[in-house]
Parts: structure tokens; sequence; C-alpha cells
């Protein structure tokens, strides 16, 4: 793995170690999983979201009003500043210099049909909607680590420096470090049952007694 993509490594006091790393190739979330949102976009520079056919928000607003009544809808709004970010809350007063380098691109929604379905009810409830609305603002965090890159995977090293484990395409650090950790956990205990097995076998053929 190249140096350039590291991220941080630890050292652990008993010789293991764990390397973080940006993922050199992520997979876009909005073409690659399957999602309850459809997230749509337009930006004169960057191609966001998901592929649609809404030619601009007069044309999204009028099949709202037709096609989509009772959809699940929240804003999108993008922050262009020494890279980019996504969020469904205004940036404005919580980035530096959102007032001019941020703005509204879009909307995500989820038609009223696919929440219910989603969540196993017959009709659209007030829960049902929170839900919607809740699993919304995850997929569209998920995109911001994204477009952020910040998709990463680790490298556990154990004592002898030999690579023993590593795992790729995490959608934020935290979810790496827990993944790792459980790693690093699993392969102590494999070596410490290793360890305590031979010197189990050296009692047995008497190896160190007089």
């Amino acid at each position: 793995m190249c140096k350039d993509t590291l991220i941080e490594r630890e050292a652990h006091g008993d010789g293991y170690a764990i390397e973080y790393h940006a993922d050199p190739y992520p997979q876009n979330p909005r073409g690659e999983f399957d999602h309850v949102g459809v997230m749509v976009c337009w930006h004169r520079r960057y191609d966001l979201g998901d592929a649609h056919t809404f030619t601009d928000a007069d044309e999204f607003a009028a099949y709202l009003q037709e096609e989509g009544r009772g959809a699940v809808v929240l804003p999108l709004y993008l922050y262009d500043h020494s890279g980019i970010s996504i969020s469904t809350r205004s940036f404005v007063g919580r980035a530096h210099q959102a007032a001019w380098d941020s703005g509204q691109v879009g909307w995500i929604f989820c038609t009223r049909e696919r929440a219910i379905q989603e969540w196993g009810k017959t009709r659209m409830t007030a829960r049902v909607r929170r839900l919607a609305e809740a699993c919304l603002r995850a997929e569209v965090e998920e995109y911001d680590q994204y477009i952020r890159g910040e998709v990463c995977g680790y490298r556990l090293i154990d004592p002898d420096g030999g690579d023993i484990d590593s795992c790729w395409g995490f959608y934020g650090l935290e979810a790496c470090k827990e993944e790792a950790e459980s790693s690093l956990r699993y392969y102590r205990g494999k070596r410490a049952d290793h360890e305590r097995a031979v010197l189990e076998r050296l009692a047995i053929v008497g190896v160190g007694s007089w």
C-alpha cells in the first residue's frame, strides 16, 4: 500500500500495529449499493447524486405535486471550499465562508409507496415518515464521506512485521477502527492460544525438566 494513503499508524505495546489508509479505489455508494432514497442534484461542474430525468427544480416540484404526493423529501446543500461536502442541513453558520461557498443543489426523496413497503406498514404514519427521514439523512452522510475522500481501510501488522489482516471500503474512520480493533483482539487471542499450546506440548515431553 502506498505510504501517501496513510492516515495514521497505531503501535501497540505487544508489538502489533494498525495502519489506517485512505481507500485508493472507493466505491461510489450511489452507484454500487441499494438505497431507499433518490438523490436529485443539479450542478454545473459536479456530477452528484443519482441519475435522474428531471431537467430542473421546477420539473421536480411538479412531479411531487402530481405523481409523488406524500413523498418524504429533504433538501441537499453543497459546500465547495477546498473540497466538497454535502448535507441535508445548510452550511451557513457552521462552515467557513459558507455564505458564499455553499447553496442548495437538490433534494433526496423517498416515495410514499417505498417508505410503506420498507418499514412493513400498510399506510404512511408519523413513525414511518420519521424512519424514512432518518434513513435519507444516513444515506447523505454516507455519500458525503465518499465525496470527502473519507473511505478508508486498515492493515494489521503482527509483532514479526508481517501483514496478517486487512479490510477496505469503510465509510468513516470510526467504523474502520472498530473493525480493526476487533481483528486485533482476534489475532491476539489466536497467538496466545498457539503459545499456550506450544508450552503444553513442551511440558508433556519434559522439555526444561531435570
